[in-house]
């Protein structure tokens, strides 16, 4: 991953600081990570120029964020350009968002916490509260975020949230290239991501709350990697 005489690549933590009990956990294992990991407040976004040098994008819990126009601005530059890209919880929220206003054509396409009376409410508030809980998440077969798990067929998560996708855009988000890759057992989506891409998945559980000093999620370790493969093979 990183060389001995090279610089370690670089990842944007996009969020806002504090907002989120996983940002305390994050801080806690980042600095064992083979990257190195620099916070940019949504705020001070105002286009691609503001993640310039990054090697990869992880956009993290905390939503609504400071500036929704600036999580979104990075995240299609990450889907776009292949940046390696990760989102826990908003990261996977928003990214649905970018991905429905930008390739499906749903233009207004929003999260109800930012506007209740949104014409496309794509995130909506949760049937059942996610709040500090596990749950059980079936994995797609083939998907890229199976591939993380050994091609498992299911794993257990840790969540910390109240809204997620509505279902009935499920269907068009597929049929425009989504893979929902992670599912709970009632069917609804708890994680995506984009075919084609180095690494593109949005997850709703958040794999920094069960991660620690000594124990970080195998998802954050496949991302990391994908980012300084990346890097290499970029410069």
């Amino acid at each position: 991953m990183t060389t001995a005489t090279g610089p370690r690549q670089r990842i944007a933590l996009i969020g806002d600081h504090g907002k989120s009990p996983a940002h305390a956990r994050l801080d806690a294992f980042r600095g064992e990570l083979d990257v190195e990991t620099e916070w940019v407040p949504t705020e001070t976004i105002t286009g691609p120029e503001s993640v310039a040098g990054f090697h990869g994008i992880w956009v993290v819990p905390g939503s609504p964020y400071e500036s929704k126009d600036g999580v979104l601005a990075v995240i299609r530059l990450a889907r776009e350009t292949g940046i390696p890209y990760l989102g826990t919880c908003g990261g996977f929220q928003h990214a649905l968002i970018e991905y429905a206003r930008t390739v499906v054509g749903l233009t207004d396409a929003d999260d109800v916490q930012y506007d209740p009376d949104a014409p496309t409410p794509l995130i909506v508030p949760l049937s059942c509260c996610l709040a500090g809980e596990q749950a059980p998440l079936l994995l797609t077969e083939g998907s890229r975020l199976a591939a993380v798990y050994d091609n498992a067929e299911q794993t257990t998560e840790t969540y910390h949230c109240k809204y997620g996708l509505n279902g009935e855009f499920v269907e068009r988000l597929t049929e425009a290239g989504v893979v929902f890759s992670g599912w709970d057992t009632e069917g609804a989506p708890r994680a995506a991501e984009v075919p084609g891409h180095p690494f593109f998945i949005g997850t709703l559980f958040q794999p920094e709350l069960v991660s620690a000093p000594g124990n970080i999620h195998p998802l954050i370790w496949a991302f990391t990697a994908e980012v300084a493969a990346h890097a290499a093979v970029a410069a």
